[in-house]
């Protein structure tokens, strides 16, 4: 259509409709479908300048179809979640989903993504809490929310996203029991074969319990006293299955001697002539269940062994303390599958009880050494003194001597 100067523009087109006011029109760049703006104008100017401006953002590439942000939070976070599940743990895709269906979808789902702004998030989160949420809980489904409107960014079909500015509501601090190594062989001692061989891998290798679980005849290394962590059992709605790590990488562990000895044994007493045998078994011959073993060993020990409030991810966290403190915090995430150190830091590596008060005694203890040593060498200097000046009264006696 011509403009006011009777040229017909570069790019895209006005007319003025039946009410009088102005439609601006231009060619999808990515379908070249014919487009409308998304509203009308009061005059042709205005009509006009709104495409020299599209024009100019699809020049510099940072054109966005408005009409693509009006698709719903929950339309857009269905084809998110379908597109990220295959990469996602099982036990992280049904977590997920149960975000999505239980705190997404019913109270912003309905939402344009265009039209959330980050005060509708903050409400959102509100919500959440008010409605008893946990706090980790609440951080993970708006990681999740985080994550659908991260990804409308991606493709263009927002130019921001309202998850940012958020305030998250803060985890409780939770320190891991941290046990001595008394207190752990006396928790192995209330324990039944092969269970205190069980706690033993969680103890002294850092395994987590569903790798533990997961342990099969193939993964021991007897010849080169090792085992290989490379799969984790799990449990999502009543329904047991074989996982990667939590970490999903594959790592050898090397064991103490003793240890090697004892899953020899182990090996040739207990477990099946198959290299895909598991190496601890229920009582039906069946892979263990968490719940059930807690309840079955692992807790009775505890009780029996005079401890309170331990639980099999303590024993991770005193290899992790133990490892840290003899041999450094990247040792202990290396044992524990850790691709980042301060992770281990973060949740693991901590003193035990009492630990600080060694410290400080050993630290009186260095400062007594070193006042010691001070004081030998100062009543050394004081002799050495001494001995100097009887040498040279001895020597001027004898001069004098010689001189008569």
């Amino acid at each position: 259509m011509p403009n006011s100067r009777g040229r017909r523009r570069r790019f895209g087109a006005v007319r003025q409709l039946k009410s009088g006011r102005w439609q601006a029109r231009y060619r999808d760049p990515a379908t070249g479908l014919l487009r409308s703006a998304p509203h009308t104008f009061g005059t042709k100017t205005d009509a006009d300048l709104w495409l020299t401006t599209t024009e100019a953002e699809i020049i510099k590439g940072t054109f966005r179809d408005p009409s693509a942000g009006k698709i719903t939070v929950a339309e857009w976070g269905k084809r998110w979640f379908d597109s990220a599940s295959p990469h996602l743990k099982r036990r992280t895709v049904t977590l997920y989903a149960g975000l999505i269906r239980l705190w997404i979808d019913p109270r912003v789902g309905g939402y344009e993504l265009s039209a959330v702004r980050p005060i509708h998030i903050k409400e959102w989160l509100a919500g959440l809490q008010k409605a008893g949420l946990s706090a980790s809980r609440t951080r993970t489904a708006y990681r999740v929310l985080s994550q659908i409107f991260a990804s409308a960014v991606d493709n263009d079909l927002i130019a921001v996203t309202p998850c940012r500015g958020i305030k998250l509501p803060r985890l409780p601090e939770t320190e891991p029991h941290i046990l001595s190594t008394r207190e752990v062989e006396r928790l192995i001692s209330n324990l039944n074969r092969p269970h205190d061989l069980l706690v033993k891998l969680l103890a002294y290798a850092g395994l987590r319990i569903g790798e533990g679980f997961a342990l099969r005849r193939k993964d021991v290394d007897l010849v080169n006293g090792l085992i290989w962590v490379d799969e984790a059992l799990a449990e999502v709605a009543g329904q047991l299955f074989f996982d990667t790590p939590k970490s999903h990488q594959k790592r050898p562990l090397t064991l103490p001697a003793y240890l090697v000895g004892e899953l020899r044994e182990h090996l040739t007493s207990h477990v099946a002539d198959d290299p895909e045998a598991l190496l601890f078994l229920g009582r039906t011959g069946r892979p263990l269940r968490y719940n059930s073993w807690r309840r079955t060993h692992f807790d009775k020990a505890v009780s029996r062994a005079g401890l309170e409030d331990v639980t099999p991810q303590d024993l991770r966290a005193t290899h992790a303390s133990q490892v840290a403190d003899r041999h450094g915090v990247m040792a202990a995430a290396k044992r524990l599958g850790h691709a980042n150190a301060s992770v281990t830091t973060r949740h693991y590596a901590r003193s035990r009880d009492g630990q600080d008060a060694e410290i400080a005694k050993g630290l009186n203890a260095d400062h007594e050494r070193a006042k010691r040593a001070r004081a030998r060498k100062a009543k050394r200097g004081k002799g050495d003194v001494a001995r100097t000046l009887h040498e040279e009264t001895g020597a001027a006696s004898e001069s004098d001597d010689h001189g008569g």
